[in-house]
């Protein structure tokens, strides 16, 4: 692992917010490296609150997209509510469909089949409109590309309106109003939400016009929450606030479907990383397995006995998903070693049998193992389909763009992508897209890196510094839990090796004038030799609770040793 210690905020900002907040330097530090640098920002930043949310109508086309709803709820027109498969596309459809039908009867749903008709606007979805009459389609997290779809639309006399986040092409759809924070002529302030963000600033400027506040609103918040936590955007300015509300609701209210998966999880107070790793690998499940519209079943649920049932569904989904995707990444792996590709630059496998709907899965777990951009590719109808990971620093969206010759089709962000391309293309596109990445990543990032906020010594950690550190969260892409280092640690003679296979490391660290402290590094028991005999060694962690038999005390979360 490669240790980088960020840059020391200038001196005069950190001590000014140390002496305005009260609170030590590695607190104003932490706060610095945020881009917090006075009271208010402090204030807001603590203290998130509804008010601190744009006026939805500051996003380019907003008021035509209102104002082509409100037609058609006049005409009584049939409104479909079209969203992608993956979390962000569900929570979105399940939002936006629940609230039109608070002001409309007309609404129905409708999520692409992943296997035949793939991401985003499809034609069959086109054609679904077309045969049932359907004259508005509200497409979620999906759309910023279909200008060929959209345009098929509009000869049908389908209108389009488009809530997307993705990054346009050179050319934007020809529909009624299209909803996209990254479009070049938008000047909506804050440019990072998901695609069920931008159906809640949608719904926000609809409720807007009924004389309704965000407040009446705050019900909705916990699909938006989960989805900013599932779709790995940065968690500042806007969705800061929408994550801190819907968790909020997630704890305090949930809907009937969260409600039903929390019963089973036997879960109570949730963070965005329980978001992340329980609640939507569950959402997802259906898409992966079986279809989208199961998940945005369970979201729209009003009977919490229904819900029970469409979760224990969709907890089926989640242990199928579980086993396919074991079998295909020990599959991929040995791929990879027979073929003697450890030393390239990326990693591209494929084969035609593995299911489509693990493969970003493993394509991350590969990612995780050889720390290289990675595709992995599988056969979907004629075509060959891909989910593309990347490293930390390393743009595979641009990697991707490079090849296009190759490519038949291609959407995503910097660091997840996907793409279909035809089976004899392949080869050559593996060639390119190794060259490209050759040519153009900086070779330390081929190395995990830890980003260290501060050094400390174990006497800084105190109950009041957890308690100020907890206010940070939630965490996520640019505001993530802070990392600390600590030199001249030396445990006090426990050290152990623990679990069933003894691959976990547990200690008890101690310093001069500080406080003896319990660390636990998961999957570090082979770093033991580094600690025993009471060597000094220094460690990268982050602070958290650990709770034993109603006891609650700090500990830390060892992320790497070293001597």
């Amino acid at each position: 692992m490669r240790w980088t210690l960020k840059p020391k905020p200038e001196s005069l900002k950190v001590k000014h917010l140390q002496t305005t907040l009260q609170v030590s330097q590695s607190v104003a530090t932490l706060l610095v490296q945020r881009g917090i640098e006075t009271y208010n920002d402090a204030k807001n930043f603590f203290r998130p609150s509804l008010k601190h949310l744009h006026n939805p109508y500051l996003m380019k086309d907003m008021d035509k997209a209102v104002a082509r709803i409100e037609k058609a709820i006049e005409n009584n027109e049939n409104i479909l509510v079209y969203g992608d498969y993956d979390v962000d596309g569900t929570t979105a459809v399940a939002l936006m469909s629940t609230y039109l039908k608070t002001k409309h009867n007309l609404v129905y749903t409708y999520v692409p089949n992943r296997y035949d008709e793939g991401y985003g606007v499809s034609y069959k979805g086109i054609n679904f409109a077309l045969e049932n009459d359907f004259t508005l389609i509200i497409a979620l997290d999906c759309g910023i590309k279909a200008i060929d779809k959209v345009a098929h639309a509009k000869t049908l006399g389908i209108d389009f309106i488009i809530c997307d986040h993705h990054r346009p092409g050179d050319e934007i759809p020809n529909a009624v109003a299209v909803l996209d924070p990254k479009r070049s002529d938008c000047e909506y302030p804050y440019k990072e939400l998901c695609g069920c963000g931008v159906g809640f600033k949608l719904i926000q400027a609809l409720a807007e016009k009924d004389g309704l506040t965000t407040k009446d609103l705050l019900p909705y918040l916990d699909l938006v929450a989960t989805a900013i936590g599932a779709d790995i955007v940065p968690i500042t300015g806007e969705n800061r606030v929408l994550a801190h509300f819907g968790l909020n609701v997630i704890n305090a209210q949930p809907r009937p479907g969260f409600k039903a998966i929390l019963n089973q999880l036997n879960k109570t107070t949730l963070t965005i990383t329980d978001v992340v790793f329980t609640l939507a690998p569950r959402i997802n499940a259906a898409g992966r397995m079986e279809h989208g519209n199961f998940a945005v079943a369970l979201l729209a649920e009003d009977d919490y006995n229904l819900a029970l049932q469409h979760a224990q569904n969709i907890e089926n989904y989640n242990i199928d998903r579980k086993e396919t995707d074991k079998q295909v990444t020990a599959q991929a792996l040995q791929q990879i070693e027979d073929n003697n590709e450890q030393e390239r630059f990326t990693t591209v496998v494929y084969h035609e049998t593995w299911h489509k709907g693990v493969i970003g899965i493993v394509a991350s777990r590969l990612t995780e193992t050889y720390y290289r951009p990675t595709l992995v590719f599988t056969k979907s109808g004629d075509k060959l389909a891909a989910s593309a990971r990347s490293v930390t620093g390393f743009d595979v969206y641009n990697a991707l763009e490079a090849c296009s010759e190759h490519i038949e089709q291609f959407g995503g962000h910097k660091y997840a992508a996907g793409l279909t391309l035809p089976p004899e293309n392949y080869e050559a596109f593996k060639i390119a897209f190794e060259k490209e990445v050759a040519s153009t990543i900086d070779k330390s990032l081929l190395v995990p890196e830890i980003k260290i906020d501060d050094q400390i010594t174990l006497a800084d950690i105190t109950p009041k510094f957890y308690r100020i550190l907890k206010q940070f969260a939630p965490f996520g892409p640019s505001n993530m839990t802070p990392v600390f280092m600590t030199e001249d640690l030396v445990d006090t003679g426990y050290g152990k090796c623990v679990g069933e296979d003894k691959t976990h490391l547990r200690l008890t660290v101690t310093q001069p004038e500080a406080n003896n402290i319990v660390c636990i590094g998961f999957g570090m028991g082979k770093k033991y030799e580094l600690i025993k005999d009471k060597k000094p060694f220094k460690a990268v962690y982050s602070i958290d609770e650990n709770e034993w038999q109603g006891n609650v005390s700090l500990q830390l979360k060892l992320r790497d040793i070293k001597a």
